[in-house]
C-alpha cells in the first residue's frame, strides 16, 4: 500500500511539473525540421516514420520480422546545443516498455549526453516516467557564466528495443536551443542480432554500437535485429548502398550451425559487398561465446563450429585475393560469464568490453591510433564558440571538398582561420592577400580557432583529407599546446598528426611552417621551432620559417605587424603570404 501511495505521488509531481511548466516550455520536434537530424539514419529522406532505421521500400524486400525491428530506434540520436538548466523530452510509445532480462531504462528509456568545450563527455540524469506516453526531465546544473551565454552540445540516444512514434524536446522559452543536423562524416555500419541491437544493456547509452559511436565520435549505423540477423542478402543489399568507412557482420549468435551453412552466408554477404564497395574494410566478428559454456557441453560445441565455419571463410576470402577482410576473434573479445545477463546478452560490464574491443580493432584497420599523451589523442573542441561553430566548419570543408578539390591544403588555428578564404570566417584580416595570394595557388583554409594539434588530427581522423588528390598539405600548428603541453609532448603529437597526413595523402607534399613568433615567448618559440625542424628530417617532410620579417632585429615580435601579439593584421598577413608564395612557387 506504502508503494503504491509512494508511485501515485512521484507520478503526480512529475506530472504537474510538465504541465506547471508547459507555459513556459517551448517545444520542438524533429518531424518539423527541413534537414535531417536524426544521427544514426542511413536513409534520413526514405523513412516511412522519421525513428524507423530502414527505407519504407525495404518493407518489401526483407522478412516481416527484420521490418517490424526495423521500426525500433536502435541507435538513433539526436545532437543539439542548448543552455537550458532543464531539458524535457515527451514521447510515445507502441510497443512493451519492458522485457524479463532488460528494464524498461533500457528497451524503453531515453540517455542524454553533452560535451565540455574541451571535447570530454558528460552524461546528465534526472526523473523520468516510462508509460506508452512517456517522459524525462533532466536537470543540468551548470552555473558557470560560459554555460548560461554558449551552453553546449547534447546527444540524446532513443529508446533501443521499442518504436518511437512522438517525441519532443522542451527547454525554457529564454534558453536557447538549437538541432545540429546529421553529420556527414562516413559511418561504421554495423549488421548483427540481438547484442547490436543492445540487449540487455541498462539503457541507451550502454549499447556497444552507442559506446563506439561516442568513443570514436564518428557515426554509427545499428542495424542490429533482435534474433533475425541471419546475414540475409536483402540486407546486406541494403548495407552496400551506405558510403561506409567499415562494415561488421556479426551475427554469428542467430545462426544455428546444424541447419544454417555458415560459410556460405560470410562468402556471398562479403562478396557482395565487394562488388559496390571495392576497398571497404569489412569486420567478420565470431560468436562470442555463452555464459554457460563451461558447464554446458552442447553449448560449447554450437560455438566452436560456427566459428570454425567463419574462421575457414574469411582465410578462403583472403586466399582468393579480397583484402581489408578482418576476423575478430572470440579469444579477443574475451568475454567472462559475468558479463551477461542471461546465457547469451551482455549487461553493462560486457557492453564496455564489446565496444572496448571493437575500436580497439577499429582503431587500428582505419588508422586511427590514440596516444597517450593529450596531443596524440584526437578530440573536438568549441573553445572559440563566440567566434565561429568548430563542427560547422568542419561540416562545411567536408562538403566544399566534395564539390570543390582543393589543390593545397592549410591547416592551422586561428592564424590561418583569420586569414580568409573558404569557408568564411566572420573574422579576415588578410582577404586581400588570401585573395590575390594564396587563391591562385589554389590553396583552402583548413584553420579552426584555438586548434591544437590533437584537435587538427581529429579533423584529419574525420575525412578531411579524404576523397580527393591534394598537392600539398601544409602545417602551421602548435601554438595553442605551448601553454599546455612540453616541447616533447608538442613534437611527439606532430610525428602522429604527419604520419596520419602520409596514410590519407601518400601522393603529397607536407610542408611545415615553424610555429609564429608571440609576445613574450619568442625564445620559446625559436628553441621549439629547431625541435620541429628536427622532427621534419627525420619524417622525410619540408619545414621553413616565415617569420623573420616579423621580428626587429633584437628577435622581439614586431607589435605593428599583429593586432594583439599573437594574430597577424593585415599588413603582417600580406608579409606572410609574399613568403608562402615564394615556398610553394619554389617546390
Amino acid at each position: 500500500m506504502r508503494k503504491s501511495i509512494l508511485l501515485l505521488l512521484y507520478i503526480f509531481v512529475v506530472n504537474t511539473s510538465f504541465s506547471q511548466s508547459e507555459k513556459k516550455i517551448k517545444w520542438w520536434n524533429p518531424v518539423n525540421s527541413v534537414v535531417p537530424v536524426i544521427s544514426g539514419q542511413a536513409w534520413p529522406s526514405e523513412v516511412k516514420s522519421v525513428y524507423h532505421r530502414f527505407p519504407e521500400r525495404a518493407e518489401e524486400s526483407v522478412r516481416e520480422k527484420v521490418w517490424n525491428l526495423s521500426k525500433q530506434s536502435a541507435g538513433l540520436s539526436i545532437r543539439f546545443w542548448s543552455n537550458a538548466d532543464s531539458i524535457l523530452v515527451k514521447y510515445q510509445l507502441k510497443e512493451a516498455i519492458d522485457m524479463a532480462h532488460m528494464p524498461a531504462t533500457g528497451v524503453s528509456g531515453l540517455d542524454l549526453y553533452s560535451k565540455t568545450f574541451d571535447g570530454e563527455w558528460l552524461r546528465s540524469w534526472g526523473s523520468y516516467l516510462i508509460k506508452t506516453k512517456s517522459n524525462y526531465s533532466f536537470r543540468i546544473d551548470d552555473d558557470s557564466e560560459s554555460y548560461k551565454k554558449y551552453g553546449r552540445e547534447y546527444q540524446l540516444f532513443l529508446p533501443l528495443y521499442n518504436e518511437v512514434e512522438i517525441l519532443e524536446i522542451g527547454v525554457d522559452s529564454k534558453s536557447s536551443f538549437e538541432v545540429l543536423p546529421i553529420r556527414k562524416e562516413k559511418p561504421i555500419v554495423a549488421y548483427g542480432t540481438s547484442i547490436c541491437q543492445g540487449a540487455c544493456a541498462s539503457r541507451p547509452g550502454m549499447a556497444w554500437t552507442n559506446i563506439l559511436e561516442r568513443n570514436l565520435e564518428r557515426p554509427v549505423i545499428n542495424l542490429g535485429f533482435s534474433g533475425n540477423g541471419k546475414l540475409e542478402m536483402e540486407v546486406i543489399d541494403l548495407m552496400t548502398e551506405i558510403d561506409s568507412k567499415l562494415y561488421i557482420l556479426d551475427c554469428l549468435p542467430n545462426l544455428n550451425p546444424n541447419t544454417d551453412d555458415t560459410y556460405s552466408l560470410t562468402i556471398d554477404a562479403v562478396k557482395k559487398i565487394r562488388l559496390k564497395r571495392l576497398n571497404v574494410p569489412i569486420i567478420l566478428t565470431t560468436h562470442i561465446g555463452y555464459a554457460d559454456e563451461l558447464t554446458r557441453k552442447k553449448s560449447a560445441e554450437e560455438v566452436i563450429k560456427l566459428n570454425k565455419e567463419l574462421e575457414r571463410a574469411h582465410n578462403d576470402l583472403k586466399s582468393e585475393g579480397l583484402e581489408n577482410i578482418f576476423l575478430l576473434k572470440k579469444q579477443d573479445l574475451a568475454f567472462g560469464f559475468d558479463m551477461y545477463v542471461d546465457h547469451i546478452h551482455p549487461n553493462d560490464y560486457g557492453m564496455v568490453q564489446y565496444a572496448m574491443v571493437y575500436e580497439d580493432l577499429i582503431r587500428e584497420v582505419i588508422k586511427e591510433s590514440i596516444g597517450d599523451l593529450s596531443t596524440k589523442a584526437p578530440k573536438t573542441q568549441s573553445r572559440d564558440i563566440d567566434v565561429y561553430k568548430w563542427e560547422e566548419r568542419h561540416q562545411d570543408i567536408l562538403e566544399l571538398n566534395k564539390v570543390d578539390e582543393p589543390k593545397i591544403c592549410l591547416f592551422g588555428d586561428s592564424i590561418i582561420n583569420f586569414w580568409g578564404g573558404e569557408p568564411v570566417s566572420t573574422i579576415a584580416r588578410g582577404q586581400d592577400s588570401w585573395d590575390g595570394i594564396l587563391k591562385p595557388l589554389g590553396v583552402r583554409n583548413f584553420g579552426f580557432g584555438w586548434d591544437r594539434i590533437e584537435n587538427v588530427l581529429w579533423r584529419v581522423y574525420h575525412d578531411e583529407l579524404d576523397g580527393y588528390q591534394a598537392e600539398q598539405i601544409i602545417l602551421m600548428i602548435g601554438t595553442n599546446n605551448i601553454n599546455f603541453n612540453s616541447d616533447t609532448e608538442i613534437i611527439k603529437g606532430l610525428e602522429t598528426l604527419i604520419r596520419a597526413i602520409k596514410i590519407r595523402q601518400p601522393k603529397s607534399k607536407i610542408l611545415m611552417i615553424g610555429i609564429l613568433p608571440r609576445t613574450g615567448k619568442e625564445k620559446l618559440i625559436k628553441e621549439l621551432n629547431l625541435k620541429i625542424a628536427q622532427l621534419a628530417v627525420l619524417e622525410a617532410v619540408d619545414f621553413r620559417k616565415i617569420d623573420d620579417q616579423l621580428l626587429l632585429k633584437n628577435g622581439i615580435i614586431n607589435d605593428s605587424l599583429f593586432t594583439d601579439g599573437l594574430h597577424p593584421n593585415r599588413e603582417g598577413y600580406m608579409i606572410l603570404g609574399k613568403q608562402l608564395e615564394r615556398i610553394i612557387i619554389d617546390k
